[in-house]
């Protein structure tokens, strides 16, 4: 035994025990303790928090989600109905095209008859004012004044006859 009171090792560990000792005297463990179990609830608090906001967060992206996937059929439908109404308004644009077209045409036929009924009355006009032209012509040096003379009365007779 007188070998342990010589070693200096041993008079550590007493030293070491009676600190200690020193320690649990002025009830350091107990404060140790509560600050252990306050470091423990403030984790737990924080991880009970962190499972709520993960909670949430997932919640929030299920929403998200829907709400794209419903901006997305929604879309889809703009799109779908965008698509008929362009076929709708092709559809009108050609019908009126067609109209217009077939209008005109009408129009060009009734001009083009009307310059061809025109055109053949001025030819009817000219073929008897050439007509005439040749007649006097042909009256003024073949026939006598009295041949000239017995013709106009036989018009005008003619022509008092068709105008009553």
């Amino acid at each position: 035994m007188n070998y342990l009171l010589q070693d200096t090792s041993f008079w550590a560990f007493i030293g070491l025990l009676g600190f200690f000792a020193i320690l649990w005297r002025f009830g350091v463990h107990k404060v140790l303790a509560k600050s252990l179990d306050a470091r423990a609830d403030a984790i737990r608090n924080e991880l009970d928090e962190a499972r709520r906001l993960r909670e949430e967060a997932q919640e929030m992206l299920a929403k998200y989600e829907r709400q794209q996937r419903d901006a997305a059929s929604e879309a889809e439908e703009i799109v779908k109905k965008a698509k008929l109404d362009a076929e709708f308004i092709r559809e009108t644009a050609r019908k009126e095209l067609a109209q217009r077209i077939e209008r005109r045409t009408a129009l060009a036929e009734q001009r083009i008859a009307q310059a061809e009924a025109q055109a053949a009355k001025d030819v009817k006009a000219l073929a008897a004012d050439i007509a005439v032209e040749a007649a006097a012509k042909l009256l003024s040096e073949k026939l006598t004044k009295t041949q000239r003379n017995a013709l106009v009365k036989d018009a005008a007779g003619e022509l008092a006859e068709r105008i009553n």
